[in-house]
């Protein structure tokens, strides 16, 4: 937008006008898009369309926004929860979801859930960007693992300690947003500014429900919030496609898709400072080839370290670590490429091996 006043070829997306005193009569909107904006009742899309506008409306009968102007949040995820009936935003999104057929959903629909997931994408890139909190451009690290892990488990609590070590010294986290290890990843970046001996009683209150099926899980997570309710920023990327798990609460910016490919390929591709990866499964696995994918090929003209926490998983049970260190023989990300079972030593891996540019 060049000139003050004027929408001249400016995007829009979500702004409600009916409340602003504006002269539309004087504007010059040509070529601007409005992406589900609300106007006054004497503005209509004749007007907006005849003057070189492109409209896009809101669609009808949807429980979520295609055109969000921001991230979720918790608050936003949870409201209408309770521990006796589970009646939350994020769980009525998900009911909408199966309900209209998931990947089968009609040409509408899909239209819609794209749109969500475009404004999604925009969101991503307005935090990472430095435009939505103070802290300049974010360096990503992105922490992955299985959704599956207890809370008890002693991956668990490794993750929770390297998410908070790489926080304090300026690293943002970003994880799957389910729970598990997405969740210790959530967490240790919340627990950021707290001393080692409330770490510890944070661990001792979430391993008394150890599995997000355990009864008094969201309990005890809330409790958590309770006793430390100002954490550190991170960034959490779940999806509705897998089905109604509960979005962990400890971050602070929630990116949740529909589209599970586009959230995959996107939280990998944002993690610019790299990617550690705790013991998990199939979901893990693939994350793990995707993400040598793009350092293989250097698709965003840049490489970055890929850590596995946990020999006996890596180099031992699964031989992926070995596999992977095959594949880079000659390639510039070899170096790039850890495996220990140390906390302090991942950390550092991190630190000594910044993203790198690389001339195709």
């Amino acid at each position: 937008m060049k000139q003050k006043g004027q929408l001249h070829c400016a995007v829009v997306q979500g702004l409600d006008f009916t409340e602003v005193e504006i002269n539309w009569g004087r504007l010059d909107f040509h070529g601007a898009v409005f992406l589900g904006c609300t106007f006054p009742n004497e503005v209509t899309a004749d007007i907006l369309l005849n003057k070189g506008a492109v409209v896009f409306p809101n669609l009808p009968n949807l429980p979520y926004e295609t055109y969000r102007s921001r991230l979720y949040t918790r608050d936003e995820l949870m409201a209408g929860w309770s521990e006796k009936e589970d009646r939350s935003l994020d769980k009525r999104i998900y009911d909408h979801f199966v309900k209209k057929g998931k990947s089968k959903a009609n040409i509408l629909e899909s239209l819609a859930q794209r749109l969500h997931d475009h404004a999604i994408d925009d969101g991503v890139r307005d935090l990472l960007g430095g435009r939505i909190e103070a802290g300049g451009v974010k360096k990503v690290v992105g922490i992955m693992g299985g959704h599956s892990t207890g809370r008890d488990d002693e991956s668990f609590e490794k993750v929770v300690r390297v998410a908070r070590a790489l926080s304090q010294k300026g690293y943002f986290i970003a994880s799957g947003g389910g729970p598990g290890i997405m969740e210790a990843a959530n967490l240790g970046a919340w627990l950021v500014n707290v001393s080692d001996s409330v770490v510890g009683e944070v661990l001792d209150i979430l391993k008394a429900t150890p599995y997000f099926a355990s009864k008094g899980y969201q309990q005890s997570a809330l409790s958590v919030l309770d006793m430390v309710p100002d954490g550190g920023s991170s960034l959490s990327v779940p999806t509705w496609f897998y089905g109604h798990e509960p979005s962990n609460l400890f971050s602070t910016h929630i990116a949740k898709y529909f589209s599970n490919s586009i959230r995959e390929d996107g939280l990998l591709a944002i993690a610019t400072h790299g990617v550690i990866y705790a013991p998990g499964s199939a979901g893990t696995t693939q994350e793990i080839f995707m993400d040598a994918t793009q350092n293989h090929y250097i698709t965003f003209d840049e490489i970055s370290p890929m850590v596995f926490l946990g020999e006996k998983r890596y180099t031992e049970e699964t031989m992926l670590y070995p596999c992977l260190k095959q594949l880079a023989e000659g390639r510039d990300y070899a170096d790039y490429l850890f495996c220990s079972d140390d906390v302090e030593a991942a950390v550092s891996f991190i630190e000594k091996h910044p993203p790198k540019q690389i001339q195709k």
